[in-house]
């Protein structure tokens, strides 16, 4: 763990110096592109009105024989398009494998100034955003990037959820992190062949004495990680994301999960699908009615101290605070879309 007095100092002479409050930014949800698909990177321009971040994905779901195209291709994506507000971030391959080098030396080198946040998969241990952070500061040093490049860790392992803390707290560099479902599965042998969302077998059962039909109830098999990690990276200033659900056949199911995830805490989520865009959008922007209430607890209380009554409803300290983060979101939703803005303020 670096001293207080060198955590903000750049890390190669030249780099940018790091930020000490992060950006402020909308993010609800990560659209994944496979860049090595021209049709789809033909797409971009008119994706970029329509999302809150653009991912070119180098990773899983990307071919072994197919990774260089993806990394080419993700330069000329980046390189063709003005993202405007919208940010632009990379998933690289993970720091095991034999392309992750070049995924971020022929980046970094050639679009860098554009690129917004590098995701890194299978985070173990602080150690793994710490070589990530120093090659970075190295790479952004040569290549004259005039802003440093953030990263986000992907929860996929046990380990990496034994060390939560640990890796929110291990650069200023770390933006957030993401729920990986699928291979933290794997890793915690669960048993299960599902991508994010529930299983209808991982429920408890009505208690016999009062309901003879013993009705069972289905359960979320990653509460407790999503409040292990909300809870991570709110302590230490950065952001949670739930990650993917896989059954884009399922629309309703994969909105229950978003809004469990968005009311535990998290800012977006993944968006694998076209389809998913839309339902992101609706559940992590919040609710009108609700931000409408909340702006009247604001009113009342200009400066957060004291206490009270608002439509039969009791407002003191705690709960000016909770409509603050209503308000704040609300009004960064406002920037992006004036559909939602105008409902908001009307």
């Amino acid at each position: 763990m670096k001293t207080y007095r060198s955590f903000y100092q750049p890390l190669a002479i030249g780099a940018p110096a790091p930020f000490r409050e992060p950006p402020v930014a909308l993010e609800r949800m990560i659209h994944f592109v496979p860049p090595h698909l021209e049709k789809i990177r033909a797409k971009i321009p008119q994706l970029i009105n329509q999302v809150d971040v653009i991912l070119g994905n180098l990773e899983d779901a990307i071919p072994a024989d197919q990774k260089e195209a993806a990394r080419q291709g993700f330069i000329e994506m980046a390189k063709a398009n003005d993202f405007g507000s919208t940010k632009l971030w990379t998933r690289i391959n993970s720091l095991e494998s034999p392309w992750v080098l070049d995924d971020l030396t022929e980046i970094v080198t050639q679009c860098g100034n554009k690129l917004d946040v590098i995701m890194l998969p299978k985070v173990n241990g602080p150690w793994d955003i710490h070589f990530l952070d120093q090659l970075l500061a190295q790479l952004e040093a040569k290549s004259g990037i005039k802003k440093p490049i953030l990263i986000h860790a992907i929860l996929e392992t046990a380990e990496g959820v034994n060390n939560i803390e640990a890796i929110a707290a291990s650069s200023p560099r770390m933006h957030g992190m993401s729920l990986g479902p699928a291979d933290l599965a794997a890793s915690r042998g669960m048993k299960t062949t599902r991508v994010g969302g529930g299983h209808p077998e991982y429920k408890v059962l009505a208690d016999s004495a009062i309901n003879s039909q013993r009705t069972g109830y289905q359960q979320d098999l990653w509460h407790y990680t999503i409040g292990k990690m909300v809870d991570a990276c709110m302590a230490h200033g950065i952001k949670a994301f739930y990650g993917p659900f896989g059954d884009f056949s399922d629309p309703e199911a994969c909105e229950v999960q978003f809004r469990n995830a968005f009311l535990m805490g998290c800012v977006g989520t993944w968006s694998l699908h076209p389809s998913q865009v839309a339902i992101a959008k609706r559940v992590f922007s919040p609710d009108v009615e609700e931000t409408k209430f909340a702006r009247k607890i604001l009113e009342a209380m200009p400066d957060g101290t004291g206490a009270v009554m608002i439509d039969g409803k009791m407002q003191d300290d705690a709960t000016w605070k909770q409509a603050k983060v209503i308000c704040d979101l609300a009004d960064l939703v406002c920037e992006k879309d004036p559909e939602l803005a105008q409902a908001y303020q009307g």
